[in-house]
């Protein structure tokens, strides 16, 4: 694993595994294994546990009452796999393109290279990787400079060797997810304020949140979902997620702050679970 990937989960805190309803389990999770090169680790009574190098990413369940999330629904934006170096990156690009694989865009962030598309029920998804962190710019409030530029696709494919591509490599992560939300002010206060993120980068109708330096672990826009409410519980899209806390002290400031503004949670899986304001499940754990 290389240092621009531990960055991102060194933190106090950052995105460990991420859960998607499906109504189509294998149609979605052959997708995520031929097309982003993720393995099953575990079959489930309801799904999978998909993952690279052992570690569980991404785990798919399905239901039969499963209703198709509409576009403008609380949810999922996308969900972001972090490659361990851009290498690792341009070798996916070379698989992606000798498979057809349908590519909504591609944008160089200035902190990062990214590829986008979505799966076969629209779920998004990035593919990227960071540029080393001493090469990021911050402004005097620790805000990062971040863009979104034009990703030269032909010199990444260009750089990748071309020796047979095995799927996605151990310490490929999930690096963020991005979320559509109803409303940002709401987002802020939650993901801010309680949960102790600090908000990194704002755009118009979105904010960007991290813990210890990071360009961003979560974020949030309003783009397709202004006034979006709470998720029905059988939506497809994204159920819930993991944020995992190496410092237990921003662990605890994260539960006491629940208890101090009555918010509802229960303890579950080893950790902590509650829902956002727009019903999106999230676990709290160390």
């Amino acid at each position: 694993m290389t240092t621009e990937t531990s960055y991102a989960l060194t933190r106090p805190a950052y995105v460990d595994q991420s859960h998607l309803v499906v109504a189509d389990l294998g149609l979605v999770s052959g997708f995520y294994q031929s097309m982003l090169g993720l393995k099953v680790i575990e079959k489930t009574a309801s799904g999978e546990v998909l993952g690279a190098g052992g570690q569980p990413l991404l785990t798919l369940t399905t239901a039969k009452n499963a209703a198709i999330a509409p576009r403008n629904a609380a949810g999922l934006f996308h969900t972001a796999f972090l490659m361990p170096d851009r290498v690792e990156l341009a070798r996916w690009l070379r698989h992606a393109a000798h498979n057809n694989v349908v590519l909504d865009g591609a944008s160089d962030h200035l902190v990062s290279e990214a590829i986008y598309l979505s799966d076969p029920e629209g779920n998004g998804i990035e593919i990227y990787a960071d540029r080393p962190h001493e090469q990021w710019k911050f402004d005097q409030d620790g805000m990062v400079d971040m863009a979104t530029l034009r990703l030269d696709l032909q010199a990444l494919y260009d750089s990748a060797p071309e020796d047979r591509w095995d799927g996605m490599v151990a310490g490929t992560a999930i690096g963020h997810l991005h979320l559509q939300v109803g409303d940002i002010p709401k987002a802020d206060a939650f993901y801010r304020d309680v949960l102790g993120l600090k908000l990194m980068a704002s755009r118009p109708g979105a904010s960007f949140f991290a813990t210890g330096g990071y360009h961003h672990h979560i974020a949030a826009n309003i783009w397709n979902s202004r006034g979006a409410t709470a998720r029905a519980a059988n939506m497809t899209g994204l159920s819930d997620y993991k944020i995992r806390f190496n410092d237990k002290a921003t662990l605890d400031a994260a539960v006491a702050k629940l208890d101090e503004l009555e918010i509802r949670s229960e303890k579950r899986d080893g950790g902590t679970f509650l829902r956002d304001p727009w019903g999106i499940g999230l676990t709290l754990s160390a």
